[in-house]
This record gives structure tokens, sequence and C-alpha cells, in this order.
């Protein structure tokens, strides 16, 4: 029998199909590789970028030009853009501002037939040390409120280029899925004085049905509801609500967990397309108790259609014990 599960943070209630349950080679897509003949981020083209922001290159090396590991550069067609003042309106009902903001891309590596799965810890820790660098940077901003980080591997995931990047874009605004995850962890907070996350982990630990690996300091685990087929958190186990305050040493830990949950969900999956973003606290509000700061990865394996938009509730053919279990490679 189908099952609905709410989720303990946002309360979002899902619906589990179980009647619909699918295996996971039932979801495993064939990529498309195009060929990178014409890739503007490989090395060797960073005329075809706008100057670099932050790179990751041996002492003595020439800026925007070959010899680095990993490049930060403003995305040519941005989103929002950096100048300017917001200068917010209303106009009866409504409101508006400028589109003030930031949006950059990160270029994971110089080599096009390559990927995150395939890099090295070190190669890993330099991203996600870039990611910590332009946060903290991207902070100073009065204007801005909050960054997010995110990628998009694959086309159905919404890449437009295949060579590996990931991009940050800094918003005046908290978004509002953040936003429901800060308002239901302070409302749990304020109930029990606990972290929502941390008794979420504590739970998933015990239990290990959801659970599917545990490295270095953190945990990748299925999530009790779950709006898509495959989706899996990667958390910190000591708490914190900021991903700017970690260190280097647990961001390597961070880099070890997410390469292998990679390497897992690729061989499960097919490397399929996928999604993932990292909800961190906001700029300068509290929640330093309450949130807890992680990345969601969801794999791109089911439409959402007219009854999801519709009523904002999901509905998930794979029941999260199940993908847990494969991806844990339990399940054969």
């Amino acid at each position: 029998m189908p099952e609905l599960r709410k989720d303990p943070v946002v309360g979002r209630w899902v619906i589990i199909a179980t009647e619909r349950a699918r295996r996971p080679s039932d979801f495993v897509t064939q990529p498309v590789r195009p060929l990178g003949a014409d890739c503007v981020f490989c090395e060797g083209r960073e005329e075809a970028t706008p100057p670099e922001i932050l790179a990751g290159r041996p002492a003595g090396s020439r800026p925007n030009g070959p010899g680095w590991t990993y490049r930060v550069v403003s995305n040519k067609f941005p989103a929002l853009r950096i100048e300017g003042e917001l200068e917010p309106a209303g106009e009866g009902l409504f409101d508006r501002m400028n589109g003030i903001g930031a949006h950059e891309v990160v270029i994971e590596a110089p080599q096009h037939a390559t990927s995150l799965a395939a890099l090295g810890v070190d190669a890993v820790t330099d991203v996600l040390l870039a990611f910590r660098e332009r946060v903290l940077d991207l902070k100073k901003d009065p204007r801005l409120a909050y960054v997010l980080v995110f990628k998009n591997h694959g086309e159905a995931a919404g890449a437009s280029l295949e060579h590996p990047h990931s991009q940050l874009i800094a918003t005046p605004i908290i978004p509002s899925m953040v936003a429901e995850e800060l308002t239901g962890s302070a409302q749990y907070f304020q109930m029990k004085e606990r972290c929502v996350w941390c008794d979420m982990l504590r739970q998933e630990r015990r239990g290990g049905l959801r659970l599917i690996l545990e490295v270095q300091g953190f945990v990748a685990l299925a999530p009790f509801a779950p709006r898509f087929p495959f989706e899996s958190w990667i958390l910190p186990v000591h708490h914190r609500a900021a991903f700017e305050d970690s260190t280097e040493e647990e961001l390597r830990g961070l880099a070890a967990a997410l390469g292998e949950f990679l390497r897992r969900m690729n061989h499960v999956l097919s490397d399929p397309p996928f999604n993932f973003m990292l909800h961190t606290a906001p700029f300068r509000e509290g929640h330093v108790e309450s949130f807890h700061w992680h990345l969601e990865i969801i794999p791109k394996l089911t439409r959402v259609a007219g009854f999801e938009w519709g009523s904002g509730f999901f509905i998930n053919p794979m029941p999260p014990e199940d993908a847990a279990d494969a991806l844990r490679g339990d399940g054969g």
C-alpha cells in the first residue's frame, strides 16, 4: 500500500508509492557525452571566460592562463549582477528591487573528460575550499543575504556544458526553500532545545536502514521522506550551522564522503544526471544552535508533473530504505 511520510524539518508530505516500486536498474539512463573540442572551460581556453576571481595555481603561474587545477570566474550570462544598489520599491501589493547579486562558475578541473567522482580527495578538497573562500568573500557584502552553491550534472539536470563545474548564486533575499528549513529547525529547537538535524543523525545512525555511508566525520543518508528516487543528503556528524566555518580538515572529510557517494551512485545508476545543493545558514541571522548545514543530492530520474506542481506533494516510487540498501551495496 502507498504510504504518506512527513519531513520532520519542513513538514512537507510525500507519497512513497510502493505499488510503483522499481528496481535500481529500472532508473538507469544512457549518458550522452558530447565531444569537448570547443569547450570554453578546458585548459588553454582561458581567454573564452571572464577573468578568474580565484584559481588553484602553482607559485609563479600566470593568471588567466594554463597551469591551474580549478578556476572561479563570473558567469558570462549571470542571473544577477554585482553592480548597483537594490533600490527596493513597492507598487501597491507588489514589491520589487534591482537584480543585485553574484553569479559565479567554479570550474572543477582542467580536464574535460573527468568528474568529481573521478577526482582524488586532494582535488575535491580544493574545490570545496574554493566554495568556502567565495562564500566568505561574498558574506562581506551588506547587500547580500545568502549564497547557494549548486551543481548541475548532465543535460537533464540543467547543465549547458559537460565540463565538470559547479556554480554559486548570491542573493539579497534568503531563498524560500532554505527559509522553510530555517523556520522548521528553529521551531524544533524552541520546543526541544536540540538541533533537529543532530537528532535525525542520531536516529539514522542508530537504526541504519537509511544510512548509506559514514566517512571521516560525514554521513550520507536517504531522508525519511524523500521527494525523489535516490535523493540523498550528506551532513557533518558534529553540529555546525554554516558551511563557511568548516575547517580544511572537515572539508577533506566531506571530499572523501562526497567522492565515495558519487562513485556508488554512478555504479548503481550508471552516471545519472543529478543536482546537488548546499544549504547553509544565512549571512547575518542567528540559527547557530538550530540549523545544520548539509548537501542535498538529487538524481534526475523522474519528472515533476501536474499533481506535484498543483499540490506540493511529491510521488516517489522508490522507498528510501531500498535506495539506501542499493547504495550501500547490500541489495545486489
